[in-house]
Formats: C-alpha cells, structure tokens, sequence
C-alpha cells in the first residue's frame, strides 16, 4: 500500500535525507498515481505539471517545488523520466492505454519498500528507547532530590552536600536536547550517587 510506505519513509526521513517539505511532494506525487497499491510490474509512472505538483502540495512556490523535488531525486525516492523536450507526458495508444510516459517513476517506492519499512523501524526503536532512558531520569532525578531532602531533613548521617553537589554537577552538565546515549551514560552516574 502506497501509503504504508510514504509513512515508513516520513518515519525515516532523516536517514533518507529528505525534509518535511520534500515529503508533501512525495504525497503529492503519490496522489497523482491512481492505484492505492503499487506493484512492480504495472507503469509507476506520473507526469503532473507543475502547477498541478504546486497546487496539491499547499501551493509551494515553482523554485521550492524544484529544489525539493530535487531532493527527492538525490535521496533515491522518485527517477525523473524527462522527455526529449522536458516535458511530462503521457503517449496513449488507440485503447486509451498509456504506451510511454515521462515524469516522475515511483518505482523505488516499491523497490525500496522493505528498506524504507526496516529505516523506520530502527527510528521507532530509537524514539522509545530514548523515551525509555528520559523516563529512567526523570526518575532518578525526583528520587536523588527526595533522597537529598530527606537526609537532610531528618539529619541521616551523611556528605549530603557533597551529594547534592555531585547531583548538580551531572544534571547542570546535561544539555536540553542531550542524545540517548548521554541521557543513559547520566544515568548510570546516578545510581553511582543512590548507591553513596
């Protein structure tokens, strides 16, 4: 199904090297293509203007429309099927069946359809697994900070300052947008502080 795969693609982006923007051509390309499964044996071909292209891609300007549609080239998503004169089009023959057509071949999309669905999958586990070491912070955090309080508090023997100082100097040192691994790394760190 065309749109399992344009999902599993948006899911991958980033390891493909496609934007968002991009990505609404692809849709749009995909939209132009009548049949909702695409199969490697059928004509995977779309010839739309780009007026048309334009139009069902929220009305993106012509130079955006190109370098985009450039992008989706470089990445290995669309092959451009130019005419001797540049154009898209399709020939049909007597039976109104398309004989030749030059555009935009979809035929990766099929082609690359399990590498596209295995790219996602590796940023779904990726995603949850960086949700999963967060989740284990925030936790570690909360519990340290109550640890800290309470041993203060009730004057449980102890270098709660120095505690509270090594807990500072690790979290302070953790960028907003830390990666997973340093996220995990941070962690460990702190169960080290738990265990003190």
């Amino acid at each position: 199904h065309k749109w399992n795969v344009f999902q599993d693609v948006r899911e991958a982006r980033e390891l493909l090297g496609a934007t968002d923007r991009s990505l609404s051509i692809l849709n749009a390309l995909l939209s132009f293509h009548p049949e909702t499964t695409l199969s490697g044996g059928g004509e995977l071909i779309v010839w739309p203007s780009n007026e048309q292209l334009a139009a069902r891609a929220n009305g993106m300007p012509a130079t955006t429309l190109r370098r985009h549609i450039a992008v989706l080239v470089d990445c290995g998503l669309v092959i451009r099927r130019d005419s001797p004169n540049g154009k898209r089009f399709a020939r049909k023959g007597r039976g109104g069946e398309v004989e030749q057509a030059y555009g935009f071949d979809l035929s990766p999309i099929v082609a690359r359809a399990e590498e596209f669905k295995e790219l996602a999958d590796a940023v779904r586990r990726e995603k949850k697994a960086f949700r999963v070491a967060k989740e284990q912070f925030t936790i570690l955090r909360r519990g340290i900070v109550k640890l800290i309080e309470l041993g203060i508090t009730e004057r449980v023997p102890g270098n709660w300052v120095r505690i509270q100082e090594s807990y500072q100097a690790l979290v302070s040192g953790l960028p907003r947008s830390a990666p997973r691994q340093l996220v995990e790394d941070v962690c460990v760190d702190l169960h080290a502080i738990c265990s003190e």
